[in-house]
């Protein structure tokens, strides 16, 4: 069992995540020592062991440190135990009664999409995204809607190398460049979309779910039918039932105390 003296720095530990989830970008040591008040050399040795944990990401090109995936994960687990899940799920029954279309609740799992909920409409689709199911979550939209409202550390530390990105399909982003000129695009459009790279013939668009500080614990998606090939359009957006995502996602948002983006 620990001593009373590991108390403080368990404080000034929890302190150093604070201050960089309080941030949009990667900050310095010398940031963090400034603003908590802390010597060099104490700051350093909590960014080491923190960046052990996988609760600090270190960027040693920019001489930075972000949130690690460890801290998301945290994050993303208190309200997935329960909480998320029973506010969610009378919310995604009316939207799929509303749209008569198969919705999903899903959450980030290290660099995988998580899928909490399903509910099915009268005429369920066969779908791979069963409760349970994980997926790479640049592939999914539910996944990348995620994606998109993380800072660009994180993102680059759930996927570091170019083995990272699996595909299905044969579509999908194959580096981070292509990822993130994908996710930048999502962001700016305020919802995500998918046409066949789970599966031929499917496609899907999501939107996020929010926390008090505007960062993303969760997404609302749908799927539906659509053959994207050589004789069929590919790329829409579907602004119509992204619509009825986006306004689940922000009635969601707003019921575990998030704050819109």
């Amino acid at each position: 069992m620990g001593s009373s003296s590991d108390v403080p720095a368990l404080r000034r530990g929890l302190a150093v995540l604070r201050l960089l989830a309080a941030r949009a970008e990667p900050v310095t040591a010398a940031t963090v020592a400034r603003e908590l008040g802390l010597p060099r050399s104490t700051t350093y040795h909590l960014l080491s062991e923190l960046v052990a944990a996988g609760f600090v990401t270190h960027l040693p090109g920019q001489r930075r440190y972000g949130l690690g995936v460890a801290a998301f994960e945290v994050g993303s687990a208190y309200l997935r135990h329960n909480p998320l899940e029973e506010l969610a799920r009378p919310l995604l029954r009316r939207l799929t009664s509303r749209i008569e279309l198969t919705a999903h609740l899903g959450v980030l799992h290290g660099a995988e999409t998580l899928y909490l909920l399903r509910e099915q409409p009268r005429w369920p689709l066969g779908l791979v995204t069963e409760i349970g199911v994980r997926l790479p979550a640049h592939l999914p939209a539910s996944g990348r809607a995620i994606l998109a409202h993380l800072p660009e550390a994180q993102v680059r530390a759930l996927f570091p190398r170019a083995e990272s990105f699996v595909r299905r399909t044969g579509r999908g982003p194959t580096d981070l460049p292509k990822l993130r000129r994908l996710l930048a695009a999502e962001r700016r459009r305020g919802w995500a979309v998918e046409d066949g790279y789970v599966t031929e013939g499917f496609a899907s668009v999501a939107a996020p779910v929010l926390n008090p500080d505007g960062r993303p614990v969760a997404a609302i998606s749908v799927t539906f039918r659509h053959e994207c090939d050589a004789g069929r359009e590919c790329g829409q957006e579907w602004p119509e039932p992204a619509a009825e995502v986006r306004a689940s996602a922000a009635e969601l948002t707003a019921r575990v105390g998030g704050r819109a983006g």
